[in-house]
């Protein structure tokens, strides 16, 4: 199943997260020590998914209509660019354009990426083979927090963003290695394909209920980013945000080895069932506790939830797309994540008289919105919704395979 070109690209996915994530723990902190307040990290961690939202329009057409590798190379070279800037810049206004840039890197990466794995993926193999490259993503985001934060509390801002930037390069060069399938070879017959515009997506909705869920753990997953940082400097607690993030990496990474190969056989529905469950619970953990302990638990419940809903959410939206249109649907649907992202932060560091604790226990409603609609709207009835929401039935919504591959 593997073959070299799959395994350059895993490479450049592990850089590429590495240079990611390793800022995540520290950026917060930094802006704070810029002299921004709490509203200000909000608007300024936001701004990075106003970038993604930005360029995911035109990096999925770019993907479908031209080249799958092209969206990959521009993504690392803009992972290898930013972080230098980071160090230069010290104005608010600034930093909010430059993380908007640094955003465009996810928008044109993980579309790339992940079209290029699914289109070398057999169909019968497909939630195995991405669950299996999906783990770039635990994977990298284990070394680059601990990394991160390493680097930071020893060296300074400088060499972090310096190491950050040197992993999107290496990335880059590692990227215009891979080769790319083409197009005749994959599962369905590309010549006989519907073409969807994107305003058929927005009334589709085997594509919108999916974008819904993601919005609504995207928004989670924006609160989790802006704030973590200074919540855990204020709890006094002894566990920081780069140990956060690895645990919840690792806990991502136990998952993803098998659950792509389970949903095969039995549909990926159960899997972003639990996804959503586990993101609930780590919120309400990560709202309440006042131990270390508690941190930790919450910070494993949420690395489960992202390696069962991630890779699942990938296979699904393969599963209800065409050949011709996979960088346009996963890039639309992924958008709802980033949309989240970018909203999450602002909006609840807008409101100033909440607490770190009370922005969390709404990140907890969030998943819980995401998980009834999930039960009620992700097949044609509501019959059919809960039969696969609990892994009762398959996919109302797949499309028919033509071909093994």
């Amino acid at each position: 199943m593997f073959n070299k070109n799959l395994l350059i690209l895993f490479a450049a996915g592990l850089l590429f997260w590495t240079s990611m994530t390793s800022q995540l723990p520290v950026l917060p902190a930094y802006i704070n020590d810029l002299g921004g307040t709490t509203q200000q990290v909000g608007w300024v961690m936001g701004c990075f998914a106003i970038g993604l939202l930005f360029s995911r329009t035109w990096v999925g057409s770019l993907a479908d209509r031209h080249s799958r590798k092209i969206v990959l190379l521009i993504g690392t070279a803009v992972a290898g660019i930013a972080p230098v800037g980071y160090y230069f810049v010290s104005s608010i206004p600034l930093l909010m354009v430059l993380r908007a840039f640094h955003g465009i890197s996810i928008a044109s990466f993980t579309t790339g990426y992940s079209t290029l794995v699914i289109d070398f993926a057999p169909d019968k193999q497909r939630g195995e083979l991405i669950g299996y490259m999906t783990l770039a993503v635990p994977i990298g985001m284990s070394v680059g927090p601990a990394l991160g934060g390493l680097l930071q509390e020893t060296y300074g801002y400088g060499t972090l963003f310096l190491v950050s930037s040197g992993c999107g390069f290496f990335a880059l060069s590692l990227g215009s290695l891979v080769g790319e399938k083409r197009r005749e070879g994959l599962g369905r017959d590309t010549a006989v394909e519907p073409h969807r515009s994107i305003w058929e997506m927005l009334r589709s909705p085997s594509l919108m209920v999916p974008t819904g869920i993601l919005l609504s753990i995207g928004l989670l997953f924006g609160t989790l980013v802006a704030f973590l940082p200074l919540f855990l400097r204020e709890s006094g607690v002894d566990f920081s945000a780069g140990l956060f993030y690895t645990a919840a990496a690792l806990a991502s990474f136990s998952l993803r080895i098998f659950v792509g190969k389970i949903s095969d056989k039995i549909g990926r529905g159960l899997f972003i069932t639990g996804s959503l469950i586990c993101y609930g619970i780590s919120m309400v953990i990560l709202a309440s506790t006042q131990t270390s302990n508690g941190f930790l638990l919450a910070a494993i419940l949420e690395g489960m939830g992202s390696g069962l809903l991630i890779p699942m959410m990938l296979a699904l939206m393969s599963d209800r797309s065409y050949t011709n249109e996979r960088g346009r649907v996963t890039s639309f649907c992924i958008g709802g994540f980033e949309l989240g992202i970018a909203l999450g932060g602002p909006i609840l560091g807008s409101i100033t008289f909440l607490t770190y604790r009370h922005r969390f226990y709404i990140a907890a409603g969030f998943a819980l919105i995401g998980l009834v609609l999930f039960l009620t709207r992700s097949g044609k009835s509501l019959g059919r919704s809960l039969r696969f929401a609990l892994g009762r039935s398959k996919d109302s919504y797949q499309l028919p395979v033509t071909s093994d591959q």
